[in-house]
């Protein structure tokens, strides 16, 4: 069974950083793209940022010049690095992988089971 598990969330300071990381692992043959979404209160979820499975990498404007988003194929793993976090980053960050379990079948959307990110002094 493929399971995506986030890490690295919590409490930070409006300034400061954060790591995430989401594994991935079960049995599959590859991973297409795997990005990062975020849900506050009262909105719905929104992309951050994605990086495909040839490493080309986006995410919306308002994160563009503070976080980065990366991948290591051999370990399965898509990390975001937060920088100068603000207090409307606070968010629960969800890590999505579009995975190929087996060549004769389409890939499929998995979810992690989401971080939080708290931005307050």
């Amino acid at each position: 069974q493929v399971r995506l598990v986030e890490s690295g969330g919590g409490l930070v300071q409006p300034g400061g950083s954060l790591r995430l990381s989401c594994a991935a692992s079960g049995n599959f043959f590859s991973i297409n793209d795997m990005c990062w979404y975020r849900q506050a209160p009262g909105k719905q979820r929104e992309l951050v940022a994605v990086v495909t499975g040839r490493g080309s990498v986006n995410s919306i404007d308002s994160v563009k010049d503070r976080f980065t988003i990366s991948r290591d194929n051999a370990k399965n793993t898509v990390d975001l690095q937060l920088n100068s976090l603000k207090p409307e980053d606070a968010a629960v960050y969800y890590c999505n992988a579009e995975i190929l379990i087996k060549l004769v079948l389409p890939p499929r959307d998995y979810w992690g089971q989401g971080t939080q990110v708290i931005v307050s002094s």
